[in-house]
């Protein structure tokens, strides 16, 4: 079977092992010739700095929250008792002591008085800032959900699900009475006889946004059978099966996330390769380039799965990693971090560099015994090694 030569090199100066295409086309050849999914096994192994990407973002989330319900009030100051009835606070830190002793752990983003709850001049200018980049890149976070309601087969999302990656696409939390009002000709809200949910669909088709970022990365050249970008954890062995098993996979067809698939046999690895596809495209989408697997576990039948779909990422640990810190599992785009824990330059995104700002605020409230036991607690014993024997995945259904 003809397949685009690949080689296989050490990256200088990177961590572990990279795959590069070359440029030139290759021949198409029968999607039959791949009837079934290859029987290969692949294993799990540890990446320490990915884990210390994720593992930045630590309580970030509920601090981010608990500061925008405090600016988003008059004077950006509220009551103890106001701020702890209200019910996402509950559900984020549990009780109203949780909550108390969250926000005094804090005291580099919240300031407690007898007069309630404020923020921190440091917080209340971050925050300040925060702001002004959402208006300045609202352009970016409307393409970035039209494309997201793009990828799916009835062009919309219930609202619940959108919810769930919000953080993760950089929408502000207000996006409902702000993003969504000001483009009535994009979106429109509705909810279908006998769904008690609201959807989100999409009104307008671009054909602009419909290509996918492996497709801009082959700038302008040949689409047909793109390969992914792949690179492994160093410690990671490919035995000649699976190295075989991964250029012929490279090398078939690649169907665009924005494409019709209906046609494809989901049997087959073409059909797997468009799904890897998808997700790759998803991934792109969000500002990080990760989210948590169960913020996705729920749009199979949305984007046209199989079952079991979200086993893809196990069984392409090149080109997706599955961290396992933080209590989730957290899938994250390989290629936009280069090897390393930070995202690549060509990947940053302005909000990024602000939450990381965050980041570094809740880390210094903390005394430094703490911070050290944190960091010990990210890449634990129970962790350690370069291969978890325990985890194997199958290439086959």
């Amino acid at each position: 079977m003809a397949w685009r030569c690949l080689r296989l090199r050490a990256a200088t100066g990177s961590r572990g092992w990279w795959w590069d295409a070359s440029p030139w086309g290759t021949p198409l050849f029968a999607a039959e010739q791949r009837a079934t999914l290859v029987n290969v096994k692949l294993k799990w192994v540890k990446d320490r700095a990915l884990d210390a990407a994720v593992s930045r973002e630590r309580n970030l989330r509920t601090a981010h929250h608990l500061l925008d319900l405090v600016f988003s009030r008059p004077g950006h100051r509220v009551s103890r008792s106001d701020l702890l009835a209200e019910r996402s606070v509950q559900r984020l830190c549990g009780s109203a002591c949780s909550a108390l002793e969250f926000l005094g752990r804090y005291h580099t983003l919240f300031a407690l008085s007898r007069g309630g709850v404020s923020l921190t001049r440091a917080a209340l200018d971050l925050r300040r800032r925060e702001v002004d980049c959402l208006r300045a890149i609202e352009h970016d976070l409307v393409a970035r959900l039209r494309r997201l309601l793009m990828l799916t087969l009835p062009r919309s999302l219930p609202l619940h699900t959108i919810d769930l990656l919000r953080w993760d696409l950089g929408l502000p939390s207000d996006y409902r009475a702000s993003i969504l009002r000001r483009c009535p000709e994009h979106f429109a809200l509705e909810q279908l006889e006998g769904d008690e949910r609201v959807w989100l669909r999409l009104l307008s088709w671009d054909d602009l946004l419909a290509v996918s970022e492996l497709e801009k990365s082959a700038d302008g050249g040949d689409t047909t059978c793109l390969p992914f970008p792949v690179s492994f954890t160093r410690g990671f062995g490919l035995r000649s099966k699976c190295l075989e098993w991964l250029r012929e996979w490279q090398a078939l067809p690649y169907t665009s996330p924005y494409a019709n698939a209906s046609g494809l046999d989901r049997r087959t690895d073409v059909s797997e390769k468009r799904n890897v596809g998808v997700f790759h495209e998803l991934l792109h989408l969000t500002v990080a380039k990760r989210t948590e697997r169960q913020n996705v576990s729920n749009m199979r039948k949305l984007l046209g799965m199989p079952q079991k779909f979200t086993k893809v990422f196990e069984r392409h640990p090149g080109i997706f990693y599955l961290s396992r810190v933080l209590g989730t599992q957290t899938v994250v785009l390989r290629e936009a971090y280069g090897g390393g824990g930070q995202l690549l330059e060509k990947h940053a995104h302005p909000l990024v560099a602000i939450r990381e700002e965050y980041s570094i605020l809740l880390r210094a409230a903390l005394p430094p015994r703490t911070r050290r036991r944190k960091r010990h607690e990210t890449f634990g014993k129970q962790d350690e090694g370069c291969v978890v024997g325990g985890d194997e995945f199958e290439l086959s259904e």
